[in-house]
């Protein structure tokens, strides 16, 4: 249960980091790739049952 709302939160972090404001085009890929990498981390740890 915890890791399904985990995983819904990092979704929905991801789809708010993407670059889609003028002012934050220049960013880059720093905010995107640090949460998918999250992302990444918690999936691997749900499908091995840690969580």
């Amino acid at each position: 249960m915890l890791g399904t709302i985990l995983l819904i939160i990092l979704i929905l972090l991801l789809v708010g980091a993407l670059p889609a404001w003028p002012h934050s085009r220049a960013w880059g890929y720093g905010p995107t790739g640090g949460i998918g990498l999250l992302l990444v981390i918690l999936i691997v740890l749900l499908l091995l049952g840690y969580i």
